[in-house]
This record gives structure tokens, sequence and C-alpha cells, in this order.
């Protein structure tokens, strides 16, 4: 049975340090109270749509899209009196397809074109940008309520003329808050249903809900102090009244607007119009220049066996070419042709023009990388599985992370946005969190306690490691004094309650470190954009899990400190020996290297330099490049024990021994000793 009232003005964590609540907390709570719809609509920014849309249609809520708009008074592109720091809202709640692309759209001119202070919008660009979309005229800060408050109805009545003639009076309503704990939004609520009347206007009852229950509203006034940087005691004593928030049952709800009940019918009426069906799951891969009468699938095989001579001696062996055929089936099946044409491209360009390149992980296992030139390694000599970085059953798209001279990835960046357009080239956001220890330490701060106090009941909480974050509640179930604390000091209690309602919301937006889309088109017309405040970058709104739901594939551009010294060290060489090094070719068997290892000369040396890394090498005296990558994989929690044993084998080979004659040809290498995820797969397939 349809709920009789949806709430249509509601605040996600994503409102950044302007509400409380997480995705899965508001639409629990929708649930909980019997809704089958609810809207979200956070402040000028579309960060958790992807989100809330996925866990929405999980749970069998509707997700109405939406957004509370910043409205510039006198349009987005001026920036300097004082007034155009303080825009006006509108919330705007897509209808349809037509509506979500629009908001994208508005969304990215708001921080595009329009930012100061906050990313603003104005009508012009409203009315290029309206189909599709439904708009309220938003609580306090509306312009429509904000008129009537300051100066009448009649200044009000004209700025409804101009929102209903961008809208039309079917997609536009004037919005009623639930503040009854503030005198002056009853008379202004009084005064806009007048007005409705007078002009055949729509009305809607919202909450603006910033926060789940009556009990978070400190929480609530805690991340808005951290935002101002101020206390808990400036805050109240700024705000004349103290209001409810919280996202409150539908009945309170019918009850507290029974004498307009069309202002609640028209919740649902908007719910059942709006029907937004985001496409999920299907990839849209950078364009490929394909000659005529060619698919991305011919020109991906012909490259291939083309540059296969380079790699491997020809003709080409039996062995070669069920690889080559096994991947590039595969690689078919799944539709990702294009995309590896595509990195291939930039990575050989990297490569052409001197930046030192490298690519890590499953992308090895591949032959196809290895010949076009994506990968550097020969999986056919180091036995490792293709499936690891492809199978018929991965849902997810091929992951390959590319490594460059941390102080040349700009340049490679800059060759494929100068490729592909700087409409179709961005990296991607990512959300710095309000952490355990950080979360104490603001919420101290803003309830005015001391430095000192705050700084000893955070240092309690335990440092997380990355997989395992550390969180208070863990932390309470771990460290006795600190639970002794909170049950012995109310202050303590306090402080860590209130810290663990503002832990883990999102606090500001950054450049993900590698994270990189191209898109086939326009960006806009997938995820929403801005600017990173920093460097002024143009990134996503979407994180790296929502673009990707969005169907835009990430791509690693990473910056490696490492790779530039490397760079730098053949400039010297060269210049100083005149000796040219391919580090593409370097011998891996030299034996004044390994001698050196084995001394324990590993200072600066990438993920060999730290004390345990040392010690072992010293013990182990390697002597191959095998037993260099044994350390690197085994150097980690668990794995870790295994590094005697595997040191052991190699002075003794009498110890080698195997738990089934059929794993020798895959352990071999390792003594005996399951070393990588790939022997895993490996036995798995075999056995």
């Amino acid at each position: 049975m349809s709920s009789e009232f949806v709430h249509l003005h509601n605040h996600s964590h994503y409102s950044l340090l302007g509400a409380l609540p997480k995705i899965g907390q508001i639409l629990d709570q929708v649930k909980e109270q019997g809704g089958d719809a609810v809207a979200l609509t956070d402040n000028g920014a579309m960060y958790g749509i992807i989100e809330f849309y996925k866990k929405a249609k999980k749970m069998d809520i509707k997700p109405i899209v939406g957004m509370d708009a910043y409205i510039a008074p006198h349009g987005r592109l001026q920036k300097r009196a004082k007034v155009d720091a303080k825009p006006y809202r509108l919330v705007l709640l897509a209808e349809n397809n037509i509506g979500y692309k629009n908001l994208l759209k508005l969304s990215s001119i708001g921080f595009l074109e329009g930012f100061y202070y906050r990313p603003r919008i104005d009508k012009e660009i409203l009315k290029e940008h309206s189909e599709g979309l439904i708009a309220l005229s938003a609580g306090a800060f509306g312009e429509i309520p904000s008129l009537v408050r300051d100066y009448g109805k009649d200044k009000a009545r004209e700025a409804l003329d101009e929102y209903l003639e961008i809208f039309d009076r079917d997609h536009f309503y004037i919005e009623l808050v639930d503040r009854p704990e503030i005198p002056e939004q009853e008379s202004t609520n009084a005064i806009l249903i007048e007005l409705a009347k007078e002009t055949n206007t729509q009305l809607v009852a919202c909450k603006d809900s910033f926060y789940l229950h009556p009990e978070d509203s400190q929480a609530w006034k805690i991340l808005q102090c951290v935002r101002g940087g101020k206390t808990l005691e400036d805050h109240e004593r700024m705000n004349q009244f103290d209001y409810d928030a919280s996202l409150v049952a539908p009945e309170t709800m019918i009850e507290r607007f029974k004498d307009v009940p069309e202002a609640i019918a028209n919740t649902r009426k908007i719910a059942d119009r709006c029907n937004v069906e985001i496409e999920l799951g299907v990839w849209h891969f950078p364009p490929v220049d394909i000659p005529e009468g060619e698919t991305a699938d011919s020109l991906l095989r012909k490259q291939t066996y083309e540059l296969a001579g380079e790699k491997y001696d020809e003709p080409l062996s039996d062995v070669v070419k069920e690889r080559i055929d096994y991947e590039l089936d595969i690689i078919k099946l799944k539709e990702y042709s294009g995309y590896f044409i595509s990195v291939a491209d930039y990575t050989k360009w990297a490569r052409d023009n001197a930046v030192v390149t490298t690519t890590r992980g499953s992308a090895a296992g591949s032959i196809v990388s290895y010949i076009i030139g994506i990968s550097s390694i020969d999986p056919l000599e180091y036995q490792l599985p293709f499936e690891r970085f492809l199978n018929p059953e991965r849902p997810s798209a091929p992951d390959v992370d590319a490594d460059f001279a941390d102080n040349q990835r700009d340049k490679v960046l800059a060759y494929v946005t100068e490729k592909y357009g700087v409409d179709s080239v961005a990296q991607i956001c990512t959300f710095g969190k309000m952490l355990a220890r950080g979360s104490v330490r603001d919420a101290g701060r803003s309830l005015g306690l001391p430095y000192s106090f705050c700084d000893t009941v955070a240092k309690l909480i335990p440092m997380g490691s990355q997989g395992f974050p550390m969180t208070i509640s863990i932390a309470l179930e771990q460290v006795g004094e600190l639970r002794k604390m909170q049950n012995e000091d109310p202050q303590v209690r306090r402080l860590l309650d209130l810290s663990q309602k503002i832990e883990g919301c999102a606090r500001h937006v950054s450049v993900h470190a590698a994270g990189v889309v191209i898109a086939p088109e326009r960006l806009i017309d997938y995820t929403p954009l801005q600017r990173d405040n920093k460097e002024g970058k143009i990134i996503t709104q979407y994180e790296m899990h929502s673009v990707e739901s969005a169907g835009l594939i990430k791509m690693d551009f990473l910056g490696i400190r490492n790779l530039s010294i490397l760079g730098d060290s053949i400039k010297l060489v060269r210049a100083v020996k005149g000796v040219e090094i391919d580090i593409n070719n370097i011998p891996l068997d030299d034996p004044k290297t390994f001698k050196l290892l084995a001394k324990g000369h590993t200072m600066g040396v990438f993920q060999l330099s730290g004390d345990g890394m040392t010690r072992y090498l010293v013990e182990l005296k390697p002597t191959r490049i095998q037993d260099i990558m044994a350390m690197v994989a085994l150097y980690r929690p668990g794995p870790m024990e295994s590094i005697p044993e595997y040191i052991r084998r190699k002075f003794n080979p009498k110890l080698v021994s195997y738990l089934d004659p059929r794993m020798e040809d895959i352990l071999d290498q390792s003594f005996g000793i399951v070393t990588y995820q790939d022997d895993v797969m490996l036995i798995a397939i075999k056995m």
C-alpha cells in the first residue's frame, strides 16, 4: 500500500557538514515508518545520488532524485557583492530521465560557472534546463518565502510569476516547511497558503530534514560548528530558535498539515510522477579510431598478432597462439576490446615520450596486454593466469593500474585530454570522512572542551589499518581504559556519544590519487562535475564506485615518486657514464645486485628497505628474481609466517614437498609454498 505522505526534502551527510545521516540510515528509517518512496536533495550537489538510487531500489523504495539548489540573486556570474554570497534555495526533483540529465547539467554549471562560496545557478540557466524537473519553493531560505518574510506577499508574487513561467503550474509547488517551533515560519506558511490560493499554485508539505531523530539535534549542531569553526555555545547564541529538523513519521506531518490536506496529498502525487531509471552497469568506453571495415574486436586481434613477433619467436608456438586466442575470445565476449586499445594507446604514448611507466596488478596476467604494450611482464614466463584479470563471470571491468613518474603524470593526462576533449576527461573525486580520532577532537573542540582532554581520549582509540578502519565502537570493545572512562566520566560519555553520531560523515571533497574517467561523449551526460578547490581541476561529483555504476570505467593514472627517481637516475647515468639504460630490458640475474641485497644494502629500494624486510633478505641471500618476488608477496600479515620456511627450503631442497603432485609445476619456483593469489587460482583451475 502506498504511503499517504512522502518526504521530498531531505539531506544526507553528502551535504558536507550540513546534515548528519548516511544514505542507508535514511532508507532504513523510511522503511521502518512504512514509506515506499523518498527524495534525496543535498545542498547544491549530487554526490550521493547513485548510492541512494542503488540502495533504495534494493530495499524496494522508490528513489526520487533531487537537489537543493542555490539560486544566485543577481545571476550566477555575479561574484562581488555580499548578497551574491547569500543565494536563495530551490528544491529540484527529476520527474523523468530528461530531468535527471538536466540535474547533472545544473549541478555541474553551479560549480563550474556559478561557484561563489557555494555552487550557484540562476533563472537564466534554469530556463534552459527545466524540462523534466519539478521545483519546490524550498524552506526558509527559498526566494519566495524569503520575500514573504522580508518584503511581503506582493514582492513574493513577482518571484512566483517568474518561477511559474520557467516551470509552469504543473511543475512548480509552493513548499510549506514544518517548523512549528519558529513563530515566523508559521506566519510565513499562512501567507504562502494565501498566495497559493490567489495564484492557483499547488502546495506541498515538507519537513526539510537534516537528521533522523530529535535527539540527533545536538550532533547536527556539532557538524555545523565544525564547518564554521565555532563552538556549540557560539552556535546557540547566534540562533534564536531551536527547531526539530528530524525525519519525522508520516503521521506527524499529516497531523501538522491537516488544515491543508492537499499539501500532503501532493507529496504522493509528486512521488508517483517521479520515475527516473538510471542505467547501471553498462560500460561506456572511450571512443576508438577504427578503420573502415574493422571492428574494435578485429582491430585488437590484428594489433596483437602484428606485434606478437616483437615479444615471441616467430613462427609463434602453439602455446602462445592458444593463449592469445583464448584471451581475445573472452575480451570479445565481454566487449572490452575498445578498452584494451585505449589503455594501450596512452601507455604507449607515455613510453614513447620518455615518461617512466609501468603497470601493476592482475593486468600482468594478460598476454594481450603484454604484446600490445600495456604491461611489460610475460605471463607465460611467470605462470600468471589471465582469469585473475578477466574471466567470463567477472561482473566488473578489468582494472589496469598504470603508474607514471609523478613529475610527468600531468603530461599523460594532458595527452588524453587533448585526444578525447576537455569535456570528456576528468579525474575522480573522493571524500574525506570524519574518522574516529578526528571525530572526537572535532566534537570536543565544538563543545569547548580543553584540547588536552580531547587529545587524551582520542589517543586511546587505536589507529586503523588499510582495509580495517577503526571505529569508536570497535575501540570501546577493544580498549578497556577507554570503556572505563566512558562508564565513569559523564563528560567523556557525552563526548563519545556525539563523536559516534558524526563519525563517518563526509567532510570534504578531494581528488582521487589515481582515478580518471574518459567518456565517449560529454562527461556531463554521465556524472555531475565540479572543480577541485585546491588546484581547480575538473573532477566528477560521483566517487569511483558510483562513477563506474554510471557506466564510466575508472582508469588509474597514478604518479609514483620512485619512477621519477628511476627516470632521473637514467639521465644521470647517461650524462656521467655515457651509458643508455633501457629500464624495460635490464638483466634480472645480475649477481652484484643480489650480493648488495644479501648484505642488507636496501636503503631507498622500493618495498625492500624496511628493517624487517632487510633482515629477512640478509637471511635469504637472494640469488634470483623469484626470491625477490616471493619476499614482496609474503611480507604482509599472515603470509609472513611462511618466510622462515621459504628460507629453509631454499637452502635445503630436501625439505621441499607438495600437498598434491599436481601442484608441483605451479609451486616449484616457490619451493612448494603457496605464495601468490595466482597460485591459489591456478591450483583451483587445475584441481
